[in-house]
C-alpha cells in the first residue's frame, strides 16, 4: 500500500527526529509500502523520503508549483514521480487520493493543518483510512492530551478520540496500518449528538 507520510519541512529539527524519518522510510519498503509526501528534501519530509529511496522504493512527491518555481533545491530529487498542483489544497487532496493510510510525524503548523484536515474528513466519512500520530520524543503527548480534553468536556465523542491512533514504535505503526479494518470503526457514533 501506499503510504501518505506528513512531517517538518524544516532542516533545523534535532537529528534524533531525521534518523527516526530515515528509520520509517526503509522499514515501510521492507514491509512491502510505498511513500507519497510533500516533495520536501528536508526535514522530516527528506527524511522518511531518504530512507525509502535507500532501500528502492516507490516515492510519490506531491509539490505546489509555486515552491518549486521559487527554489527547486526544496524538492527531493529521486521520486519515482512527481505531481505538481496550483495549491496548498490540491496538494492535500492529491495526497490523500494517492495514498490507503496516513502516517503524521513530528511537525509544523502545515503539519497539523494536514492532520486536523483528514481526522475532520474522516469524522465527516469521507474517507476511512488509518490515522497514526508517529510520537518520537512525546512530541504529540499534548495534543493527545487536547483531544481527550475535548471528549471529556463533550467537544467530540470518545468514538472521535479513537480515529487516529498514537504510536511511537515504527513497527507498532506498520502493524497497525497493515491490520487496519476500516469497517471495525462506525463512523455514524463519531458525530455530535
Amino acid at each position: 500500500m501506499n503510504i501518505a507520510v506528513y512531517g517538518a519541512a524544516s532542516s533545523l529539527i534535532n537529528n534524533t527526529y531525521k534518523q527516526a524519518g530515515v528509520e520509517l522510510g526503509k522499514k515501510m519498503v521492507e514491509r512491502g509500502h510505498g511513500l507519497v509526501f510533500g516533495g520536501g528534501a528536508n526535514g522530516m519530509m527528506g527524511s522518511v523520503a531518504k530512507g525509502v529511496y535507500e532501500k528502492g522504493g516507490y516515492i510519490l512527491g506531491v509539490v505546489p508549483q509555486f515552491f518549486h518555481e521559487a527554489n527547486a533545491e526544496i524538492s527531493f530529487k529521486n521520486c519515482s514521480k512527481y505531481i505538481y498542483t496550483d495549491s496548498m489544497r490540491e496538494r492535500k487532496k492529491q495526497m490523500e487520493e494517492n495514498c490507503d493510510a496516513f502516517i503524521i510525524s513530528p511537525g509544523g503548523i502545515g503539519t497539523l493543518d494536514e492532520f486536523f484536515e483528514i481526522l475532520t474528513l474522516k469524522q465527516l466519512g469521507r474517507h476511512n483510512k488509518a490515522i497514526v500520530l508517529f510520537n518520537i520524543n512525546g512530541f504529540f503527548d499534548k495534543l493527545a492530551e487536547a483531544l481527550y480534553k475535548m471528549v471529556k468536556e463533550e467537544f467530540i465523542t470518545s468514538d472521535c478520540a479513537e480515529l487516529c491512533k498514537v504510536c511511537t514504535d515504527i513497527n507498532e505503526i506498520l502493524d497497525y496500518i497493515e491490520a487496519y479494518d476500516p469497517t471495525d470503526i462506525d463512523l455514524s457514533k463519531v458525530k455530535i449528538r
